[in-house]
């Protein structure tokens, strides 16, 4: 007997726990070192039962190749949940054997969902994944990660129960321990809401995607303290009491604090600002305070404040008592938390400039965490957990969408998962029979989300930041635009690529260029091109007018422009097009009654491009006709670092412009486009246009409603009519301008106080 026991202590393996990868949520795989694999005797795909507070079982794989020297085993939030074992803590792994069950019993483990239908999808997301009796399990209609034996592949391999993931408590098996279903098990699903006995089947951190280091620095501030008290107590030191979480909204603040709180294995209070008022005198400080008398007691516990700045505002900017007030409760609130009372305060704000000062220091909240807006690699995790349970078409890459959604935050990710959802379900309505409660089981199989369902979304859901901003996405491509090749070979060079390719600047140890001032005659496609280069790099566009940004109140123009700064930096890449900049920013100093207003929006617009703050893969395009107007200071490289001249198309350009304006149109055989180019000295693509629409009116005209197509003879009419904006003395202006612009920007003296001659101050008038 004790030889047995002995054989049977060798075979267990004791690891830490790690979390697994956001892919492989809800798989119900661990993944261990080879190490483990030999002295369990056992090989992948062979079920192993995880001991930790609780007993459960998982499908044994090989680990990440990083992992392999490592005592580490990588388990998802909902095993870590059922073996009741947080990260960093340790289990003993068994092998273990799996009978198949003749009965097992479902129950929906959220809240708000009730379900009916056949078992038989539920059935066959299950079969012969290992399952003990109150487990939380989750359907998936996701592939199977890719670096797997095939026959553990098949195993994982599930067709989709509905269109999101859905977790289930397991209520019953019959027989008890750990079972698989098979071919003859009756599946039951029970369509009442049964409470979890972990709350981490609400939100744990496979929930909370793109933000890896933040997780990391919370778990050192909240989890190490509620967890180890003792360490801090060792070290002579007092735990943290508080932490500020602030980032743009839908960045997932919320939704964080709730995963660290299940994670922790923590009592989790919240208090939602508006909330918490009381119209009495005294009931909002007495509402407070029993909030925190009630996570007192019930430590370890983490009290979270939602949008904190509608509950602490800083005291010299309200009005109202009740307020500061509150304020004041507060502090004192969070000075009087015993050192050691195991009871942390979490606070979210995506304003956290409104909030009392007091509070922003160490021993209240003694560190502030930005969550900030996900980079690709951020928004690619963000699409896995949103897409975690959708049936998904093979040509859906979420690569490539993590790629063309630059300024999406979390919630517009999950919008954008909701919107490609039901235009799945769009195409499916015509097949459904309103009548009938049910759906055939035919019609949910062929369920998919396709590729073209996720590109229609995008054109609905645009980035909440730039809500107010938002311009259409630009239609306009390269090909579009004729004449103007140099101009597109520099914007190419100078936008597309850095956006594209950061990392080859990077490696080069160079900066791409911050700002192009597109100048020359006006109608030469100007506008058109700082729309071509927003679609072609991929990046959001924020168009802006000078009168959007002018205004009569002082100070009022230049937080206009800062916002607009802010706002581009929160949704990079992104390309700012400012047209007819000239009347913006036009040169100080020049005197003649200019307003005081522009002199400050010309300091505020040099501070913003070439300022302390970096600008980030933000690309500031200036367009105007009158460059010599603009300030000298903006002209030097770091701010517009390239002018970039749009001038008259040549005879090649011009034929280029004339067919992409007549490609819709029905021409006859007589037309020749390039005898009409030739006739076109120095016209403009906007002169162009018109000679184009010219020919079509006089068909029109001569022909009546029967007309069906443009002859040469309404050209030449056109052209009669017609004539060139741009004459020979103003190429010849512009021509001039070109040498001269980047030498002005050099020799620009911005104090515009001195003689330029001299260097010498000038003497001041003496006034009676």
């Amino acid at each position: 007997m004790a030889d047995a026991d002995a054989a049977n202590t060798s075979r267990t393996a004791r690891l830490q726990v790690a979390p697994a990868r956001q892919e492989e949520s809800g798989q119900g795989i661990a993944r261990m070192p080879r190490s483990a694999f030999q002295t369990l005797g056992i090989t992948e795909g062979d079920v192993v039962e995880i001991r930790g507070k609780r007993t459960t079982a998982a499908i044994a794989m090989a680990a990440y190749t990083e992992d392999d020297t490592l005592d580490v085993v990588r388990l998802d939030g909902l095993q870590r949940g059922n073996a009741e074992a947080g990260s960093g803590e340790h289990v003993e792994i068994v092998a273990a054997e799996s009978r198949p069950a003749t009965r097992v019993v479902f129950a929906p483990a959220q809240r708000e969902m009730r379900l009916q239908g056949p078992t038989q999808a539920l059935k066959r997301n299950f079969f012969r994944k290992p399952i003990v009796a109150g487990d939380l399990v989750a359907t998936t209609g996701q592939q199977p990660v890719q670096n797997m034996p095939p026959d553990v592949r098949q195993l994982l391999r599930a067709p989709a129960y509905a269109l999101t993931q859905i977790r289930l408590s397991v209520a019953s098996t019959s027989p008890k321990g750990i079972v698989h279903i098979d071919e003859n098990t009756e599946v039951e699903l029970r369509a009442d809401f049964e409470e979890p006995r972990d709350a981490r089947a609400a939100v744990n951190y496979d929930d909370v995607g793109g933000m890896e280091d933040t997780i990391q620095q919370l778990r050192e501030m909240v989890e190490l303290p509620l967890r180890y008290p003792e360490l801090f107590t060792r070290l002579g030191v007092d735990p943290p009491k508080g932490v500020l979480l602030h980032g743009p909204p839908g960045t997932g603040k919320t939704r964080l604090a709730q995963a660290v709180a299940n994670e922790s294995d923590a009592e989790f209070f919240t208090i939602n600002g508006p909330e918490i008022m009381g119209s009495g005198y005294g009931e909002s400080e007495k509402r407070l305070r029993e909030v925190f008398e009630e996570a007192s007691r019930a430590a370890p516990a983490i009290v979270f404040i939602d949008e904190i700045d509608s509950i602490a505002p800083k005291r010299t900017q309200v009005p109202g008592e009740a307020e500061k007030r509150l304020v004041a409760q507060l502090l004192t609130l969070m000075d009087g938390l015993e050192a050691r009372a195991n009871l942390v305060v979490i606070a979210a704000t995506n304003r956290p400039d409104a909030i009392d000062e007091a509070l922003r220091r160490p021993g209240r909240f003694d560190r502030e965490i930005i969550i900030g807006v996900p980079d690709q690699g951020g928004r690619r995790e963000i699409l896995a957990i949103h897409t975690r349970g959708m049936p998904l078409e093979s040509a859906v890459n979420l690569d490539e969408l993590a790629r063309v959604t630059h300024g999406f935050v979390g919630a517009d990710i999950a919008a954008l998962a909701r919107e490609a959802a039901i235009d799945a379900v769009r195409r499916i309505m015509p097949r459904l029979d309103l009548d009938e409660r049910t759906i055939p089981q035919d019609v949910l199989e062929d369920l998919c989300v396709t590729r073209e369902d996720f590109l229609s979304a995008l054109k609905r859901v645009q980035p909440s930041a730039m809500r107010e901003v938002m311009v259409q996405m630009p239609n306009v491509g390269w090909d579009d635009i004729g004449g103007v090749g140099d101009a597109i070979d520099k914007l190419k060079e100078g936008i597309e690529l850095p956006l594209k390719n950061p990392e080859a600047f990077r490696r080069l140890g160079i900066r791409p260029a911050k700002g192009f001032l597109l100048y020359g005659p006006p109608g030469t496609g100007k506008t058109l091109l700082a729309k071509a280069t927003a679609k072609e790099a991929e990046a959001n566009f924020i168009s802006i007018k000078s009168s959007d940004l002018l205004s009569k109140w002082y100070g009022e123009s230049e937080q206009q422009i800062a916002r607009l700064f802010a706002r581009a930096r929160s949704v990079a890449p992104c390309v700012v097009f400012i047209d007819e900049i000239d009347s913006l920013v036009p040169a100080r100093g020049s005197g003649q009654g200019e307003p005081q207003v522009t002199g400050r929006v010309v300091n505020t617009i040099l501070a913003e491009m070439d300022g302390l703050e970096e600008l980030q893969s933000v690309i500031v395009v200036g367009a105007t006709n009158r460059p010599t107007l603009v300030d000298p200071a903006l002209l030097r490289p770091g701010r517009f670092d390239e002018l970039v001249y749009v001038g008259t198309p040549d005879l090649e350009g011009r034929e280029h412009i004339l067919r992409i304006h007549t490609s819709a149109m029905p021409l006859a055989g007589d037309v020749d486009l390039g005898k009409v180019a030739k006739q076109t000295e120095r016209f403009t693509g906007a002169d162009l246009e018109d000679v184009v629409r010219r020919a079509g009116l006089g068909a029109l005209r001569r022909l009546g409603g029967d007309v069906s197509e443009v002859a040469a003879r309404d050209f030449e009419d056109a052209l009669k009519d017609s004539r060139a904006t741009v004459t020979s003395r103003m190429e010849a202006e512009y021509r001039k301008m070109r040498g001269e612009l980047k030498k002005r920007a050099a020799e620009a003296n911005p104090i515009g106080f001195f003689a330029p001659d001299t260097l010498e101050p000038t003497r001041a008038k003496k006034h009676d």
